[in-house]
């Protein structure tokens, strides 16, 4: 598994509405252009490349794929919150991502997360 181009994309998606919003519109086109981008200053780490299970989660926006891959827990959270947030208000429907994102990833146990 590439975990650090797992987190790194992560990351990089949920700090910026504008890249959750196109990668909400279409997750698979997204992350292919991700891969293809050109290297950003970071160039001697930017070796962008991820497993074809993890593409493949990452354009299902399967949050508890991602988790049995072994992403880090506290990214994969608010990437996951960050790629939701259009299907829940402040007054109702946050609680229950909370328990379908737990009930996704409690089967998985807990990943022994390793940088």
């Amino acid at each position: 598994m590439t975990k650090y181009m797992v987190d790194k994309f992560m990351r990089w998606v949920e700090l910026s509405d504008e890249r959750v919003a196109a990668y909400v519109a279409d997750p698979a086109a997204y992350v292919e252009g991700w891969l293809g981008a050109a290297p950003g200053p970071e160039a001697a780490t930017d070796d962008r490349s991820l497993t074809d299970a993890e593409r493949a989660a990452f354009a299902a926006r399967d949050y508890a794929a991602l988790y049995a891959l072994g992403t880090h827990p506290y990214l994969l959270w608010h990437f996951t919150e960050a790629v939701h947030a259009h299907e829940f208000t402040p007054e109702a429907g946050w609680r229950e991502l909370v328990e379908r994102y737990r009930a996704a990833v409690g089967p998985q146990g807990l990943v022994d997360y390793i940088p």
